[in-house]
């Protein structure tokens, strides 16, 4: 994410950046309010950490002209200050500042109200545009609704599972966790895109309907790349484009639509595609009558290393009165006994999802 330090102390200025730097953002560091005020939309940056005390235009007249003429977005806006009296505080509140650091600074202090932004910032567009973008997708069929809460719970059952092994406890972390089960119900979003005589075909689908059925990947994540071109800060559309893309690549690179395999498709995919298949196997689909969990699980164990990462696996197997328990509270009742029913066999892991 790009920061804005504003701060007329050459200093004050470096030691800030310097600092925000080391935590990974991007800075772009000015000397004074105007020009700060000026550059601001076209430096994309979301955050600003302002000097109080500036010539020419000080850092609460800075937060006015912001508020006053904020049309894209919100900026997050904190101030750095040697004066912390209760008045002092209320009037930058009522400027528009949401932060105060004192300075002189300490880093660590910096950087993490700096991150406390970032998280509140990314929370401004990700709720409403995951719920109106899965809302497009379910109207396309009336079950998709249950499913992608099921879908929603099994992927936070997996991530938090793989989270206890050591190989993921320096990749998942709370906000990890937050964000797959926010944007796992978007995975989908691109058979907004394919025909009703595809998508809602009761029988097998010939070769060419199945081609046609397979874009639904590419098309979901032009969707959301496109989303990201405007919010390239939003890290939950990077991970929901990685989803969209990649759910139905096969750890042994036969899946689609690029054919990579093994850790080369991103983690919160090779989750997804579990969490997917699985919730498609033990629920009745136009195409195929329920399997029970036992068969599921089956199913999943044969296609480690094949269809699914190894990893993911182990973590279903271990997390499976969980996976149960979900399937009992978002469907009303267990999984229904056919095991086959009218021919379906393991050849419909090729469909189902």
């Amino acid at each position: 994410m790009k920061i804005m330090v504003v701060d007329d102390e050459l200093i004050a200025r470096q030691m800030a950046a310097h600092t925000l730097e080391q935590a990974g953002y991007e800075v772009v560091a000015l000397s004074n309010g105007l020009e700060a005020l000026d550059q601001l939309h076209a430096s994309g940056a979301r955050i600003v950490v302002s000097d109080w005390n500036m010539p020419e235009l000080d850092g609460l007249e800075f937060c006015r002209l912001v508020r006053d003429g904020q049309t894209d977005g919100y900026t997050y806006i904190i101030l750095l200050t040697s004066q912390n009296r209760p008045e002092d505080i209320v009037a930058g509140l009522e400027a528009g500042a949401d932060d105060f650091v004192t300075k002189p600074f300490n880093p660590a202090e910096l950087t993490l109200r700096v991150n406390t932004g970032r998280r509140i910032v990314g929370m401004e567009t990700r709720d409403l545009a995951i719920f109106a973008m899965a809302k497009l997708a379910e109207s396309r069929d009336s079950e998709t609704g249950a499913h992608l809460e099921r879908v929603r719970s099994y992927c936070r059952t997996l991530v938090q599972e793989l989270r206890t092994l050591p190989q993921y406890q320096s990749v998942i972390d709370d906000e990890y966790v937050r964000t797959i089960s926010q944007t796992s119900p978007l995975h989908d979003i691109g058979k907004v895109a394919i025909p009703d005589a595809i998508l809602l075909k009761p029988g097998k689908l010939t070769p060419d309907e199945f081609a046609i059925m397979k874009t639904h990947t590419t098309h979901g994540a032009a969707t959301l790349e496109a989303a990201l071109q405007h919010y390239p800060d939003a890290q939950f559309l990077r991970m929901a484009r990685d989803i969209a893309l990649c759910h139905h690549e096969r750890f042994d690179g036969s899946g689609y639509p690029r054919g990579v395999k093994g850790l080369d498709i991103p983690l919160a995919a090779r989750i997804l595609a579990l969490a997917d298949v699985y919730d498609a196997l033990v629920s009745k689909r136009m195409y195929k009558e329920a399997f029970t969990h036992e068969t599921a699980r089956t199913m999943i164990i044969e296609n480690s290393g094949r269809h699914f990462d190894p990893d993911v696996v182990q973590a279903f197997i271990a997390s499976e009165a969980d996976f149960l328990a979900i399937r009992q509270r978002y469907s009303g009742a267990a999984p229904t006994p056919n095991t086959a029913a009218n021919g379906t066999s393991a050849k419909a892991l090729v469909r189902i999802g």
